[in-house]
């Protein structure tokens, strides 16, 4: 891997992390003013017909991208991804982007923490270490014991767990399909649960919002094929750190297009994840 490739692996990694988050930015708009999982299944539509689009381009087209030996598998990664993807929404709506991210960043600790029992990974004893630091973060920013907790905190928390089984289970997925299978799968089998559930829920839309929808749609698909291209030009350690950008990406527009506000907690809890984090992801490069 050249040194070329990861500069252009790391700007498109940026790239990506900032689509992503303008994508969170215009579900949080559009989740407030309809139901969560109408505008996530108009997602996944948009989402699915871009996944079939990529399948049948490449070499052997759809029938060798949805050959799989473990379809329970699969299908069960599809639906928690979206799933999972309602209840941030969900806890956009609710706390807004800029506390939703500080709490949902610690998900590459919790991959970290349950790579032992899930894929009989080693973890040592400095990236336990790591874990818990990244923990302590956590419960700085959802302040319990200081004044009145609110249930609403933890919904970003258990996103961050359902992404993290999730993107373990692709790690588990991959040790007999390929990254072209499994996101096949993902596109297919999110917009089948989502349209079983988002259809009860269908709400008529301003032409304004379906503009909004139309932009929501083009981010999550261009920002899909940035991460492609991201693995496709640079390893994942190299580039993985940057995937923390989204964070003071989406709390920037936070601020500046909702209103939102940095509380002290939440800086401080969120410096501590992101800490916590980098440090995991060096620890596992060496032991690499």
């Amino acid at each position: 891997m050249t040194e070329q490739n990861t500069r252009l692996g790391i700007l498109l990694m940026i790239a990506t992390t900032f689509v992503f988050a303008v994508q969170d930015g215009i579900s949080r708009h559009l989740a407030s003013e309809y139901n969560v999982y109408m505008v996530v299944m108009i997602r996944y539509w948009f989402f699915a017909a871009f996944v079939i689009t990529v399948a049948t381009r490449k070499a052997g087209g759809l029938r060798q991208a949805a050959a799989t030996e473990q379809l329970p598998l699969q299908a069960f990664r599809g639906a928690l991804l979206a799933a999972e993807i309602c209840v941030m929404v969900l806890a956009f709506t609710l706390l807004g982007l800029v506390e939703s991210h500080a709490v949902f960043t610690c998900y590459p600790l919790l991959i970290a923490a349950l790579s032992g029992p899930v894929l009989g990974e080693r973890v040592g004893w400095r990236r336990w270490l790591a874990i818990a630091a990244g923990f302590v973060g956590v419960i700085i920013i959802l302040e319990p014991g200081w004044g009145v907790f609110s249930p609403a905190a933890i919904v970003p928390l258990i996103a961050a767990l359902m992404f993290a089984l999730y993107g373990l289970l692709t790690r588990f997925a991959a040790r007999k399909d390929d990254s072209a299978t499994s996101f096949f799968w993902t596109g297919v089998v999110g917009a089948i649960c989502m349209t079983a559930v988002g259809l009860w829920f269908w709400e008529p839309m301003t032409p304004p919002d379906w503009l909004w929808m139309g932009l929501l749609c083009l981010t999550g698909a261009s920002g899909h094929y940035l991460l492609i291209r991201v693995y496709e030009v640079a390893e994942a350690s190299s580039v993985q750190p940057f995937a923390y950008l989204q964070l003071p990406f989406a709390s920037a527009i936070g601020i500046a297009i909702f209103g939102e506000t940095v509380r002290l907690n939440v800086a401080i809890g969120a410096g501590i994840i992101v800490a916590a984090g980098l440090f995991t992801l060096w620890r596992e490069r060496v032991a690499k």
